[in-house]
């Protein structure tokens, strides 16, 4: 059968427009059945809470179930590698975090390239830390701190959460810029830290603000300073390190990723979700009672803030020749 030429035409034109329309109503679909969100930490800590908050608000804005999946283990790459692995069709999503930035330069070797094997999403919020110190410590601010502990080197032992932690390197960053010889303890989680940290064991300790403000309310801890920009809701009284160390930031930040090859269209769709959702007046104030600051972003800004903190980060780990315990 012989086609006219105008046939023909018409045959390839619907050739080529058939993937941007198949792509559309792949979108228009989605989500038809429940979406996993993989994190890497266990529960309660406040990624699993962000986690476990955005997944109730998708859920009712997508009208699908989200899973919320917890896989700890070797400093999130168990979690980061899962979603490598997955289909990429926007049904596993990954909860990013600093680990995704630190693990980057803090491992030899890894399994993957966090930066070219995840899509990014979209951002969602940022806790800052506290650097706090025993009430035996003589020192109300920074700059007296600082004076204390080059007055007393290898005196002074710093907290942290476990090696590579955000904990852990908010305290290698303020030593990289001021100098100062503190002795790192690493434990396995915040909670036996901040036991240790009350009974004057260790004496300075670079905190989730969350975790730590009843201690600081009781008196039991004194705070010098937030890791943040800006100050915290929680301690509107306390100052800023970059108060005292001009560029210095700190925090634990959280966002969504998926495998990378994910249609774009998912992508967009997740991530006007998820801005919506940050856009709620009500999630803000929950979020802020939370001492978390939002972070709204399109995926390529996502993206590049995730680069950016991979390379900071990767700085401070080989100025203070941090290995993963």
């Amino acid at each position: 059968m012989k086609l006219s030429r105008r046939r023909v035409l018409r045959l390839a034109g619907a050739a080529v427009a058939w993937p941007a329309v198949s792509r559309i109503a792949s979108a228009q679909a989605y989500p038809s059945r429940p979406i996993r969100v993989v994190i890497g930490y266990t529960p309660a800590g406040s990624a699993d809470i962000t986690a476990r908050l955005m997944g109730q608000w998708m859920s009712e804005r997508l009208g699908q179930t989200v899973v919320i999946e917890n896989r700890p283990g070797a400093a999130t790459n168990h979690a980061t590698e899962t979603v490598i692995r997955a289909p990429a069709d926007g049904y596993t999503l990954l909860l990013v975090a600093p680990a995704n930035a630190i693990n980057a330069t803090l491992f030899d070797k890894l399994n993957h390239n966090y930066l070219r094997d995840i899509e990014p999403v979209a951002g969602i919020n940022r806790f800052a830390n506290v650097m706090e110190v025993h009430p035996s410590v003589p020192a109300e601010t920074v700059p007296e701190f600082i004076a204390y502990a080059k007055a007393n080197p290898g005196k002074l032992s710093m907290a942290s959460s476990g090696a590579g932690s955000t904990i852990h390197m908010s305290g290698e960053l303020f030593k990289m810029m001021t100098g100062v010889q503190m002795t790192h303890v690493p434990y396995r989680g915040s909670a036996p830290a901040l036991t240790d940290m009350i009974s004057g064991q260790v004496q300075v300790m670079f905190d989730n603000i969350p975790t730590s403000i009843q201690h600081i309310r009781a008196g039991k801890l004194r705070p010098l300073a937030v890791t943040s920009t800006a100050r915290s809701e929680l301690l509107p009284d306390v100052p800023t390190v970059a108060d005292y160390l001009p560029g210095y930031e700190a925090s634990a930040w959280y966002g969504f990723g998926a495998p990378r090859g994910t249609p774009p269209d998912i992508i967009a769709k997740l991530n006007k979700t998820v801005n919506d959702i940050l856009a709620d007046p009500a999630v803000k104030a929950k979020f802020a009672e939370m001492g978390a600051t939002l972070i709204m972003s399109s995926p390529a800004d996502f993206g590049k803030y995730v680069a950016a903190e991979t390379e900071k980060w990767g700085k401070v780990v080989k100025f203070a020749g941090v290995k993963p315990d």
